[in-house]
């Protein structure tokens, strides 16, 4: 970065600190409003330069009282928004929720995979989608009941607080190689020791070993469409998120993918998906799984990550 700058406030990895990095100020307030960073620039009046960065982080307490005007300008906005945070968009027969199998697979991860699977293959082709686990940020549960919502109902409000990003779908062409050098990507992620299972579209399935090295935990011979196994040379049209085909969290092997085409956002995927398919349940799973120790390193992996 540039010597000009003084000051870095920074975010997205909910942390508080205040540090010193390579002789300058970096700080950041942690997450949903726990702290606001206090800041104080000494600038030079002759020389327009900052002589001196300080900051502190002041936690910031539930007890005062709410200040009345902001309370009126939510309230305005909560009744503007409300038919449609309240309409029903569709049922689930139980919860689907982020719950974790020892593979890394979890039901809701499925049933968004699947829905921007089902937004993407019939006009772009896609015959299999990832959605990376981080974007998933609440389940949708059976009794979670608003208003005159009833047991099992989704409402639009709720399909939002599962996917509030609003990143639109994108589908490309990707080779087997480069399929299997972007599941090689799910480990030491984001660091050593540290696993980003993708949550796969109904119909992909491949295996994986925990005690393999990274780069090599794999099955390349498991790795499957609709009970095909892939080709490491032939084309496979795969639909992502916008974070996720610009190489996010580490998947950086998205980023050669070719032939893109930008669809609609993967909120509306969802929604649709359970406009049309209510009730849903829970998926079986079994579309990721852990490799048996005794056939782990039999195969060799198309391409390291």
């Amino acid at each position: 970065t540039d010597d000009e700058v003084d000051l870095f406030i920074t975010g997205h990895s909910h942390q508080a600190y205040i540090a010193k990095i390579d002789g300058r100020l970096v700080t950041q307030a942690g997450w949903e409003g726990n702290f606001i960073t206090d800041i104080d620039l000494l600038i030079s009046p002759e020389t327009k330069d900052v002589v001196e960065v300080r900051a502190k982080n002041l936690a910031v307490t539930r007890d005062v009282p709410k200040d009345p005007a902001v309370s009126q300008l939510l309230e305005k906005y909560a009744n503007l928004v409300g038919p449609l945070a309240n309409k029903v968009i569709g049922a689930v027969t139980a919860d689907i929720t982020k719950n974790y199998t020892e593979s890394g697979e979890f039901p809701l991860g499925d049933l968004i995979a699947d829905a921007q699977l089902s937004a993407t293959s019939s006009n772009e082709g896609a015959v299999v989608a990832f959605m990376n686990p981080g974007g998933i940020r609440t389940n949708i549960l059976f009794n979670e009941i608003t208003g005159d919502e009833k047991p099992g109902e989704v409402t639009y409000q709720e399909a939002f607080d599962v996917q509030p990003f609003d990143n639109s779908m994108m589908v490309m062409n990707l080779t087997g190689e480069q399929i299997d050098a972007i599941l090689e990507e799910q480990f030491d992620n984001p660091s050593q020791g540290q696993n980003r299972i993708l949550q796969v579209s109904r119909g992909f399935t491949y295996a994986w070993c925990e005690s393999a090295p990274t780069g090599s935990k794999v099955e390349v011979s498991s790795i499957k469409i609709d009970g095909v196994p892939i080709d490491p040379e032939g084309t496979y049209r795969v639909a992502a998120n916008f974070f996720l085909a610009e190489g996010g969290d580490g998947f950086v092997t998205f980023q050669e993918g070719v032939d893109r085409i930008c669809g609609i956002t993967d909120l509306e995927a969802l929604v649709n998906y359970l406009e049309e398919n209510s009730p849903v349940s829970p998926s079986p799973m079994g579309r990721i799984s852990l490799a048996d120790g005794a056939s782990c390193g039999l195969s060799a992996p198309m391409a390291t990550a």
